[in-house]
């Protein structure tokens, strides 16, 4: 081979190193195509996972504590016995007075002593006044009888009242000793997990002394919107609902509840969601944000949210990186829909916007569609 053209190949290796190497030493772009579909147009809010609701599980009655379930972050079901108070003393109260409430209604079987004289005193009224109209008894002398036997008819109507007052005494005395022996039984008023206990076996409770803290287990997803987006919410949109804890994920959501008041200090209104996510996920105090659906419509220029700053996106044409301002339209958590600055199958960087600037050159990787969200 010849000296020239030794020195030609060596030219153009260099010459094909250079390029390549410019080509490699270009940063690379992530990027994806402007592309049809569903436009969404959403209203944006902050979310706020609540319990339900919390209460303090008191005791109506003072006593000891015997026998506790209570301990922190146990779980409890509505009706299961929590908590029970020493009975003692007062079985041995009811069983008094059930045997006093016995002993009465026995004597009060066994008949009564007035009863017995209002018969004999009707049977000589009788008498009295065959006497009379026999002429052999004076008028106002069988007035008098009669009079005695009223005031009798009165005792023994007396005594009834009285029996019976003394029966319903006994007996309400002993449903409501029966009433307090079951609030020393202490049970759980709802589903719900154990946050705090205050009272342990042994200690000496009064009435209406706090014994724990319940957090029920049903939830609350609670979303706070903006005065200016309230208007176009109605129950029984769709939502979209992200969770800090749980990363990029997206949870569907539908809105169940709008409260007509504005919180005074902030000015955005309340709403609550049904969210398709675990129960056991929902923990209370979690944050998160959330795009409620008001919305759709088909559209020929959509991209991901991410691709956009300001107004602002940098599309890649022929490996040349441009500045383009755009006019947007319905914007959702994900994507955006572009009314003017793009077409239908440019391509727009999504990822590390801060690395560009307009006139940059870049070599090209295409994201999934689904990843570049």
């Amino acid at each position: 081979m010849s000296l020239g053209k030794k020195i030609g190949v060596v030219v153009t290796v260099v010459v094909l190193a250079a390029v390549g190497f410019f080509y490699l030493s270009r940063p690379t772009a992530l990027v994806v195509e402007v592309s049809s579909g569903r436009a969404v147009k959403a209203v944006p809010g902050s979310v706020t996972v609540h319990a339900e609701f919390q209460m303090e599980l008191k005791s109506e009655v003072g006593g000891r504590v015997v026998k506790s379930e209570l301990d922190p972050g146990n779980a409890v079901m509505a009706g299961e016995i929590l908590c029970q108070l020493d009975t003692g003393d007062l079985e041995l109260e009811i069983e008094k007075i059930t045997s006093e409430y016995e002993t009465a209604k026995k004597r009060i079987a066994v008949g009564s002593s007035i009863a017995l004289e209002l018969a004999n005193a009707r049977d000589d009224i009788v008498n009295f006044e065959q006497l009379y109209r026999s002429g052999n008894m004076p008028e106002s002398e069988l007035i008098k009888k009669r009079r005695g036997v009223q005031q009798i008819e009165q005792s023994y109507e007396l005594e009834k009242v009285n029996n019976a007052q003394l029966l319903e005494g006994f007996e309400n005395t002993l449903r409501v000793k029966n009433r307090q022996l079951e609030k020393m039984t202490i049970v759980a008023p709802f589903d719900g997990v154990v946050s705090m206990v205050y009272a342990r076996p042994g200690d000496l409770i009064g009435s209406n002394s706090s014994i724990a803290t319940l957090i029920s287990t049903s939830r609350t997803v609670e979303a706070k919107i903006s005065e200016e987006n309230f208007a176009d919410l109605k129950v029984g949109q769709s939502a979209s609902v992200r969770f800090l804890p749980y990363g990029a994920w997206l949870y569907d959501a539908t809105l169940v509840k709008i409260l007509p008041t504005a919180d005074p200090t902030t000015q955005r209104y309340i709403v609550h969601l049904e969210v398709d996510i675990e129960p056991e996920k929902l923990v209370p105090g979690i944050t998160g944000e959330l795009t409620v659906v008001v919305g759709q419509r088909e559209s020929d220029t959509n991209i991901p949210r991410r691709a956009l700053f300001g107004n602002y996106v940098y599309v890649v044409t022929d490996g040349q990186v441009y500045l383009r301002e755009v006019q947007t339209g319905y914007v959702t958590m994900t994507a955006v829909e572009v009314l003017k600055g793009l077409s239908a199958g440019e391509q727009v960087i999504v990822d590390q916007l801060d690395r560009f600037r307009d006139g940059d050159s870049v070599r090209v990787v295409m994201a999934d569609q689904g990843e570049s969200k």
